[in-house]
Parts: structure tokens; C-alpha cells; sequence
């Protein structure tokens, strides 16, 4: 990951240990997705504790959800950096927010 913006040059590691709080993020957007798949799965093919079908969803939701690893990752980054640093709608004209106080660099990659 970039250690700041290529364009308007905000810091994306705020401090230390800043990104640990998107497992959580993480965590809602995956059993969010999972609850989707699990209805559509109802809608579509249907449930019943007569079969598998429940355990291929499963299986299938599994599958979805190790192929949509990267993009989740992603995204709940993206959503857990926008709560702590607000869109600026004229960066242009300000200089991005300067968090260099609460990193040490010693500590860095120290998890």
C-alpha cells in the first residue's frame, strides 16, 4: 500500500496499528454478503435439511468469499480511512493533514 496518496498526498498510515479496526469493518461486509448469498441461494436452489444443499452453499459461499478477499480488503480499508479523514472538497487548494506525530518509525511494521 502506498504510504500516501498519489494525488492529493494524504497519509493513508495514520499511526501505528491504524488498519487493525478493518476486521471489523471486514467482518460486517463478509456476513453482510454471506446473509445475500445465503438468500439468493434460498430463492433460487432453496434449502432443506433433507439434502446438501445447505452444505454446498456453504461451500460455494466459502469459495466466494477467498475469491473476493483482495476487494473486501480493499474496501473496508477505504471505508475505515474515510471515518477518521473527511473528504476535502477543495484538496487542491489545502495541504493534507500531517499525522507524522503519531507514527515511530521504530515501531512500524513492529505487529
Amino acid at each position: 500500500m502506498n504510504k500516501a496518496c498519489p494525488v492529493c498526498r494524504q497519509a493513508t498510515e495514520i499511526e501505528v496499528g491504524f488498519y487493525y479496526g478493518t476486521s471489523y469493518v471486514s467482518y460486517v461486509l463478509t456476513v453482510g454478503l454471506s446473509l445475500v448469498s445465503l438468500g439468493i441461494w434460498a430463492l433460487t436452489i432453496g434449502l432443506s435439511v433433507n439434502d446438501n444443499r445447505f452444505f454446498i452453499w456453504m461451500g460455494v459461499n466459502a469459495v466466494l468469499l477467498v475469491l473476493l478477499q483482495p476487494w473486501l480488503m480493499r474496501l473496508s480499508r477505504s471505508i475505515w480511512i474515510s471515518w477518521f479523514v473527511k473528504y476535502d472538497p477543495d484538496w487542491k487548494e489545502h495541504h493534507p493533514i500531517d499525522f507524522s506525530e503519531r507514527m515511530n518509525p521504530d515501531q512500524a511494521n513492529n505487529w
